[in-house]
């Protein structure tokens, strides 16, 4: 974890704009330590549920930990304004989030990250479900210092017949991850199977990449979501306590 010694945990949260893709200007949601810094930063990337309140507060969560954070709203252009499940229903209806346009998004996010005075200069980039899959995406595409995927679907694998989004499988681009990886999953999860985590595992370490797996019995996918029944504590304090333990080893000053 960030060193804050001799701070609080007193933050800002608020809504501001970045330049994504294609200089889209986009909303986002940023939370930050009032402290001086320097802090590292982390680029949180929603669910497929969308930019909502669990993800804002994941958001928070991590500047209550010391970290500068934001939190793009990659269905600001689908559905500007409108509340995150028609957002996400439109989102849907559209596809999903294109590949190319989520890698442009978070490259805007860590650029506003860096651009911060309280900033350290490190970016990790952390997402669950779709947005697990999105922070391995980005970490291959992007130069940043860490990534944590929260049990990301079909980084291994095709999605099922009538799936509400086109997605492909990235084991092809596994080559260019740019950073250290920390994989959360869960043992009952289908999307991504055990088998399928697996496979990533065993392409990761053919490649000499840095990277560290667990798994937990008697979790199922989402197993982080406090407003679900899929919710886990025991496996969701061991993750929370695993992701502070990765960032604080590698976005430290």
């Amino acid at each position: 974890m960030t060193d804050r010694t001799g701070t609080d945990d007193a933050m800002l949260a608020e809504t501001v704009t970045l330049t994504g893709h294609g200089g889209d200007e986009i909303e986002a949601y940023l939370a930050r330590p009032l402290g001086p810094g320097p802090y590292g930063a982390v680029v949180v990337i929603h669910h497929m549920p969308g930019y909502d309140e669990p993800t804002k507060e994941i958001t928070r969560k991590f500047a209550a930990a010391g970290y500068l954070a934001i939190c793009p709203n990659l269905y600001t252009r689908e559905a500007p304004g409108a509340s995150p499940d028609d957002a996400a229903a439109a989102a849907r209806a559209a596809g999903g989030v294109p590949d190319e346009r989520l890698v442009g998004d978070v490259a805007g996010a860590a650029a506003y990250l860096r651009s911060l005075t309280s900033a350290n200069g490190k970016v990790g980039v952390i997402g669950y479900c779709s947005g697990g899959r999105h922070a391995f995406l980005a970490a291959c595409n992007l130069h940043l210092d860490a990534a944590v995927d929260c049990y990301g679907a079909f980084v291994v694998g095709t999605p099922p017949e009538g799936f509400p989004i086109a997605v492909k499988p990235l084991l092809d681009i596994a080559d260019r991850l740019s950073c250290p990886l920390l994989g959360l999953f869960g043992a009952e999860d289908q999307y991504p199977s055990p088998e399928q985590t697996a496979e990533l595992e065993k392409t990761l370490t053919k490649l000499g990449k840095t990277f560290e797996f667990h798994t937990y019995e008697g979790a199922g996918h989402a197993f982080f979501s406090v407003n679900r029944p899929s919710y886990r504590p025991e496996a969701a304090v061991d993750g929370w306590n695993r992701v502070f333990d990765f960032f604080g080893r590698h976005l430290s000053a």
